[in-house]
């Protein structure tokens, strides 16, 4: 066994990108997966969509029986197609997870044990056998710690919250202020961070790296780059993995 075979075997085959809301992290994550041509996991997804669901169903967004079965319920779909990213019991929830209100119904339902335990498994599966993409706020420090590439990825409150208009605006939505968006940034931050299960926060061995000032194109060529490294270095093969 060649060298580079044993030392992969000590690492899972997934970039993690972590980082705070609003970073941009889920675009970044997206694009270096196509450059990449490997798979995409938004875990963010998956907490707005069985929060979106559970708020519909009129589930209490804490733990206990009620919400016990409502997870023994839920059969979630992940990357069905391309243009649908996520559904649960078959309804599509790619659209509606992406409204601003469903930021808060994630940033409760995050905090549960019995969820993240849930989607901890799901990910994990999703990730079986196949270099990926993993992009969330716990990926390099708990669903992957030995993701075999990780990086934190962050920008300015200002950056943050401009970038977070746009993209409603962009989706129709006009209801909503830049300053109301800034505080809830800000909200979203103190909310990860303190968290008791799983808090955001970089691992000792993620690049950090501050988007405030840099380009899409530029910020993935920078990772790409990096990633491309680490997976010759190992002996892990991108390319068509999807």
């Amino acid at each position: 066994m060649s060298q580079n075979k044993k030392e992969s075997t000590e690492f899972a085959q997934v970039v993690a990108i972590d980082g705070p809301s609003g970073s941009g992290k889920s675009t970044i994550a997206r694009d270096l997966a196509a450059a990449l041509h490997v798979l995409y996991i938004d875990t963010g997804a998956m907490y707005r969509a069985l929060g979106f669901f559970a708020d519909q169903q009129k589930i209490e967004l804490v733990e206990g029986e009620k919400l016990t079965n409502f997870l023994n319920s839920v059969k979630m779909d992940y990357g069905f197609s391309q243009t649908c990213l996520i559904r649960i019991n078959g309804v599509d929830l790619t659209v509606k997870i992406r409204e601003h209100n469903v930021s808060k119904l994630a940033s409760i339902i995050s905090q549960l044990p019995s969820v993240r335990k849930y989607l901890l498994d799901f990910q994990r599966a999703l990730a079986l056998n196949k270099v990926c993409v993993m992009e969330g706020r716990d990926i390099g420090t708990v669903v992957f710690p030995n993701s075999f590439c990780k990086f934190f990825i962050t920008a300015s409150v200002d950056i943050r919250a401009q970038r977070r208009l746009k993209q409603l605006k962009e989706g129709g939505d006009h209801s909503i202020s830049l300053e109301q968006i800034k505080d809830d940034v800000r909200k979203r931050d103190e909310t990860d961070m303190n968290r008791v299960v799983s808090p955001l926060k970089k691992s000792e061995d993620a690049t950090l790296l501050d988007t405030t000032e840099l380009g899409l194109n530029d910020i993935i060529k920078i990772l790409s780059n990096e990633v491309k490294f680490r997976a010759a270095h190992l002996g892990f093969a991108l390319g068509p993995n999807i």
